[in-house]
């Protein structure tokens, strides 16, 4: 296959405001208000390394899509998907996660592979992992 391999997903949320809160806000993570065509939903962008997450809101979603507004209801977001991220300054993540009262599932560990690791619920339900290197003498 030839040039770059990208790998787009779409993530339908509740709300964008929230969203871009909790990944550009509190993970520090570089999410962007995309420029939209009209009649375009609304959305925000996440691109990190050949991979591209869409944050798309849910009625936006439905609106285009009928078909899909009873899944919503049926099947909970996020069950089966993990995001993971290695971050700098886990800690202070971990404090606002607390701090703004986030669903932990795993709290802020060091893991014997050399990495301190936290488990945690985006505002959608969507599960996120978290890694920092540890560094060496440390």
């Amino acid at each position: 296959m030839a040039g770059e391999a990208r790998v787009f997903m779409q993530l339908a949320v509740a709300d964008l405001g929230v969203t871009e809160a909790f990944y550009g806000g509190i993970l520090d993570v570089s999410v962007e208000r995309a420029l939209t065509s009209p009649g375009a939903p609304e959305h925000l962008v996440m691109e990190q390394d050949g991979c591209v997450v869409i944050f798309v809101e849910e009625s936006a979603v439905v609106q285009a899509h009928p078909i899909l507004g009873d899944r919503f209801n049926v099947y909970p977001k996020g069950v089966g998907l993990t995001l993971h991220f290695r971050v700098n300054d886990i800690e202070e993540i971990s404090d606002a996660l607390d701090d703004e009262g986030l669903e932990i599932l795993y709290p802020l560990e060091r893991k014997p592979y050399g990495t301190l690791e936290l488990w945690c619920f985006d505002p959608d339900g969507y599960l996120v992992v978290l890694e920092q290197p540890v560094k060496s003498g440390r």
